[in-house]
């Protein structure tokens, strides 16, 4: 391997360890270290990654420096970019959620988490009203986002998300013609990625029914929801937890909301939330079973949005030039603001409804949209004053 390309590991090591805030702060990091200091790649190229990233399924910012490690040393690189930028991040969610494993089989009270369970709605109010505030601007847009968060709030079956997706994006595909009509050239397109993108799910799909295998069905759970869910971390976070707390009840709420509100103190991709809810799914089975959970969580969850970048990039300078695919960003965008907006009620419903919970929220989200307190700071003061004042 090249000494550039060692370098650029070592840049993106630095990123995953300090780039807090979710996507829209990792982008701003890499312009500063990948683009301005480093110049791996120009700041266009930066933007046309990211918006490529955003419209693909999956966690857009984990896309974009995988992407960005495909254009500097290929595949290869690619796939150790990615091991670099999850692994601190997935390493603490393990360790994390055994804590709480180990905990809750010794009768030890979770009190130290009373707080940041209301802490962790208001984030996602906070991040509702972000979403929504930057990408629906049309009243269209917001019917689609009224509609899909009412939706998306009484049928909660994780099938509903990826359908609500596909029904918002062809709404708005069908005024393409308000899109500007650029000059294409002829695509060529390279089949393999996609391919093994649905290789991997059919396979998965198909032992888990045969085998019934916990892990198998995990994986091929997250595979699933990480090849349907658009929006990055902050739409994830409704499908997981219909899924997993509401569903299938791995988890109860209050550990799941523990978990979210953790992975707002880390740095790197809020798609590590998985690794956590991997390891609590599997807790019957032991350590060994807990520690395969978190493999093959990781694995699933961050898999299919690398499959489809490495598959994309190769055309995605004349995919983009059709106004339907343009068009139908607008759909997709407000429904994955409704979601997030679902969520946010999903999330509070099971916490005790007193003006001390909900105060917490409204007071999370007050901090979060009028200082600029940086959001681990304000997870970890939650869970220092938890074990200060357990309840």
């Amino acid at each position: 391997m090249r000494p550039r390309n060692y370098i650029f590991l070592k840049d993106v090591a630095y990123l995953a360890i300090t780039a807090y805030g979710g996507p829209q702060a990792h982008i701003a990091m890499m312009m500063r270290l990948l683009v301005e200091k480093r110049n791996y790649i120009d700041e266009k190229e930066l933007m046309e990654l990211n918006a490529l990233c955003q419209i693909l399924p999956g966690p857009s910012s984990t896309q974009t420096i995988t992407a960005i490690g495909f254009k500097v040393g290929g595949p290869n690189l690619a796939y150790l970019t990615l091991l670099v930028w999850i692994l601190p991040a997935a390493v603490i969610m393990t360790a994390a959620a055994l804590a709480i494993s180990i905990l809750g089989d010794q009768g030890a009270p979770l009190g130290f988490t009373r707080f940041i369970q209301p802490m962790a709605v208001g984030f996602v109010a906070f991040a509702a009203w972000k979403i929504s505030s930057k990408v629906v601007h049309t009243k269209g847009g917001i019917v689609i986002m009224v509609f899909s968060a009412i939706l998306a709030f009484f049928f909660r079956s994780p099938w509903v998300f990826p359908l609500l997706l596909l029904i918002g994006g062809s709404l708005t595909a069908l005024r393409f013609q308000k899109q500007p009509i650029l000059k294409k050239e002829p695509m060529h397109v390279e089949w393999a990625n996609f391919l093994l993108f649905i290789g991997v799910l059919v396979a998965a799909a198909l032992l888990g029914r045969f085998t019934q295998f916990k892990a198998v069905l995990l994986f091929e759970n997250f595979y699933r929801n990480g090849s349907l869910i658009f929006g990055g971390g902050q739409v994830l976070i409704p499908v997981m937890y219909t899924e997993f707390v509401e569903f299938k009840e791995y988890l109860t709420s209050k550990e799941f909301l523990s978990g979210f509100a953790l992975v707002q103190a880390l740095p790197g991709p809020v798609f590590s939330v998985c690794t956590y809810i991997g390891v609590l799914s599997m807790r019957e089975y032991g350590i060994w079973g807990e520690l395969l959970g978190a493999f093959v969580a990781t694995v699933g969850i961050f898999l299919p949005g690398t499959f489809l970048i490495f598959f994309v990039i190769r055309f995605w300078e004349e995919l983009r030039k059709y106004r339907v695919i343009q068009a139908s960003l607008e759909g997709i965008n407000a429904v994955g603001s409704g979601m997030v907006c679902a969520a946010a009620i999903m999330l509070y419903h099971p916490i005790e409804n007193t003006p001390y919970n909900f105060g917490l929220v409204v007071v999370t989200f007050a901090l979060l949209l009028w200082t600029k307190i940086p959001s681990p700071l304000l997870i970890l003061t939650g869970l220092l004053v938890g074990f200060v004042f357990p309840g």
